[in-house]
C-alpha cells in the first residue's frame, strides 16, 4: 500500500515545483472563489513545467459541467475534485468525455450523514476516491480546521480498505498532526492546503517538505505495525 499526498491550492511555478520536489503525488489548484483563486491560463502556464507523472487536480465548487470540461483541457489538468453539491451525472459525463485518464474525486463535508453520503459515492464506479473535508459557514474547504477523526473512525472511514476505500483525509492537516490523521483513518491520501502555507496562496517550503516526510514516515510505520 503506498499513500497519495496531494498539496493543494498552488499558485505558482515556484510552489508546484516545490511539492514535486518534495514528493507529493499530486498537486492541486483552485477554481473556486478564494483567496487562492487560479484562473486555466495560470495553470496552463504552470502545468508546462511540471513532470508528467505528477497528477494535476483542479477543484470546482457548483462549477457546471461544461466549465469544468473547458477548464481541464486549457489548463492541462489530469484530475478533477468536485464538491459535493456538483451533479450527481457529472462524474459519469466526465468519464465519457475524459476516459479512465481522468483521475475523478468526490467531496464529502464530514457531518451528519456523512458516513451515508460517502457510501453512495462509493456505488458510483465513475469516482475515483472520496476526500473527506471540513467546512465553515463560509468556507467548503481550505478551513484549517481539522474534523473529528475519531468519530469519522467509527462511521465515514470505517470500511477504508474496502470499494470504499480510496479515501482521502483533509481538513486542518499540517506536519504537526498528518501521522496521527493517518493513524486514526488509515486513508488511501491526504490532501493539504493551509496546514502549508506561509500566507494564503503562498506555501511555506519547511511546511511542505516536513508535512511529506511525516506523512510518508507514518505509512511505514503503519505497515511495521501490521506485520508484528
Amino acid at each position: 500500500m503506498s499513500l497519495w499526498i496531494k498539496i493543494c491550492a498552488n499558485t505558482s511555478l515556484e510552489d508546484a515545483s516545490l511539492a514535486v520536489d518534495a514528493g507529493a503525488d499530486a498537486v492541486g489548484f483552485v477554481f473556486a472563489p478564494s483567496p487562492r483563486r487560479v484562473t486555466a491560463t495560470q495553470v496552463a502556464a504552470i502545468v508546462a513545467h511540471l513532470p508528467a507523472t505528477v497528477e494535476k487536480i483542479g477543484v470546482f465548487v457548483d462549477a457546471g459541467l461544461d466549465e469544468i470540461e473547458e477548464t481541464v483541457r486549457a489548463s492541462g489538468l489530469t484530475g478533477v475534485q468536485l464538491h459535493s453539491d456538483v451533479g450527481s451525472d457529472v462524474p459519469a459525463r466526465l468519464r465519457r468525455s475524459f476516459g479512465s485518464a481522468l483521475r475523478i474525486l468526490r467531496v464529502i463535508h464530514f457531518g451528519l450523514g456523512a458516513g451515508e453520503g460517502a457510501a453512495a459515492i462509493a456505488l458510483d464506479a465513475n469516482v475515483d476516491a472520496v476526500l473527506v473535508d471540513s467546512r465553515t459557514a463560509t468556507a467548503v474547504g481550505g478551513t484549517g480546521i481539522a474534523f473529528d477523526w475519531q468519530k469519522a473512525r467509527a462511521s465515514v472511514f470505517r470500511n477504508a480498505e474496502s470499494r470504499l476505500g480510496r479515501m482521502v483525509v483533509a481538513g486542518g492537516l499540517n506536519p504537526a498532526n498528518v501521522s496521527e490523521a493517518i493513524a486514526t483513518l488509515k486513508p488511501w491520501g491526504v490532501d493539504v492546503v493551509t496546514g502549508v502555507e506561509a500566507t494564503p496562496g503562498k506555501k511555506d517550503p519547511a511546511k511542505v517538505r516536513e508535512f511529506i516526510v511525516r506523512a510518508r514516515a507514518a505509512l511505514l510505520y503503519q505497515q511495521k505495525e501490521a506485520q508484528t
